[in-house]
């Protein structure tokens, strides 16, 4: 499908600079640029490549300054980083959905399936399921008995979803993901450990989207919640009783430990810990494998390093660091010096 450099700037509230009718039918990065398709350049950076690109169309932020002539068609935008992010949320949606039970699906008789639903092969629905209307379920998933799923939601293969776990609207977990498995709970005695029994669900709000290998563990009792429009990446592990704010993201590697609670519109950096029965405030911004121990002071405060500290005071710690072993022999010698000074 084709579009023309006016019309996407007609949905995306562009400025057409260049030949309006150049028509597009790709995306492409700059970098990598090639006849009929569109790029967009938002980091300085990568600005060079604009004189050079092969792309038809490349979309540039409003305030972009250029040197000299390009040969493709400009639109100028407030913000080139999200239009993009619309245009391929576009094109996304336009790919046709599939729709169907494929043959060798293992649904139960007790399940309740709405409309326009796709289930993929070897894909298997438990006792009491509930699946809303429009969504899709890939081949090898498993959806364990009682699982409410909700409309529009994309389930990619081998996701496993435990039982009485509920899952909202317009939710999309990739390939690998565990939802509700047991979280680590165990009592010691003389003898070892018992096994604390998990009673409780994981629930999943509207929007959310969770990338592949990802494990969020059911509550021992209650609910472990991940709220609405929250974005995880890959490889994350949410424990037991841990709640997630509305809007938070994050990256890849982060691992929360029992009952901890983010806020809303947090962001975390990949390979972040955090402690349990901590609380962490509302648009607290956690740098990559920062270790937070503690409940953070309040709105917008940014923390990095391990145990996690303001920023400041971390790089001037930072600074110190690789002059410590040369510090250390120093004051070894002034204690010497000083032993000497006070023998005479």
């Amino acid at each position: 499908m084709e579009f023309t450099a006016k019309q996407i700037a007609e949905f995306i509230q562009g400025k057409v600079e260049g030949d309006e009718n150049a028509t597009v039918n790709t995306f492409a990065k700059i970098e990598e640029g090639v006849p009929g398709a569109i790029s967009f350049l938002s980091n300085p950076k990568y600005t060079h490549y604009i004189y050079e690109t092969k792309s038809s169309v490349v979309l540039v932020n409003e305030d972009v300054e250029l040197d000299k002539p390009v040969s493709a068609t400009l639109i100028r935008v407030k913000n080139a980083y999200e239009c993009v992010a619309r245009l391929l949320q576009l094109y996304e949606s336009m790919k046709p959905k599939k729709t169907g039970i494929d043959s060798l699906a293992s649904i139960s008789p007790k399940a309740t399936i709405g409309k326009d639903v796709f289930i993929g092969a070897f894909a298997v629905i438990g006792d009491g399921a509930v699946i809303g209307d429009g969504t899709q379920i890939y081949a090898h998933t498993v959806v364990g008995d009682g699982v409410t799923i909700g409309e529009k939601c994309l389930i990619y293969p081998n996701v496993t979803i435990y039982q009485g776990c509920k899952l909202g609207n317009n939710v999309t977990i990739h390939a690998g993901t565990v939802i509700g498995a047991d979280g680590f709970g165990f009592a010691p005695n003389t003898e070892g450990y018992n096994k604390i029994p998990q009673i409780g669900i994981v629930v999943i709000e509207d929007d959310v989207e969770i990338g592949a290998n990802t494990c969020i563990d059911r509550s021992t009792m209650g609910q472990t919640v991940i709220r609405k429009g929250v974005k995880l990446d890959n490889l994350i592990q949410v424990a037991h009783n841990c709640e997630i704010g509305e809007n938070t993201v994050m990256s890849a590697q982060v691992g929360l430990a029992g009952s901890t609670k983010v806020g809303a519109w947090c962001m975390v950096g990949g390979q972040a810990g955090f402690s349990g029965h901590i609380q962490i405030a509302d648009k607290t911004f956690i740098g990559a494998q920062s270790g937070v121990i503690k409940n953070t002071k309040g709105n917008g405060e940014t923390l990095i390093g391990s145990p996690a500290i303001d920023p400041k005071v971390f790089f001037k710690a930072k600074a110190v660091y690789p002059r410590l072993p040369e510090m250390y022999k120093e004051i070894a010698a002034l204690r010497k010096e000083i032993e000497e000074l006070k023998k005479k």
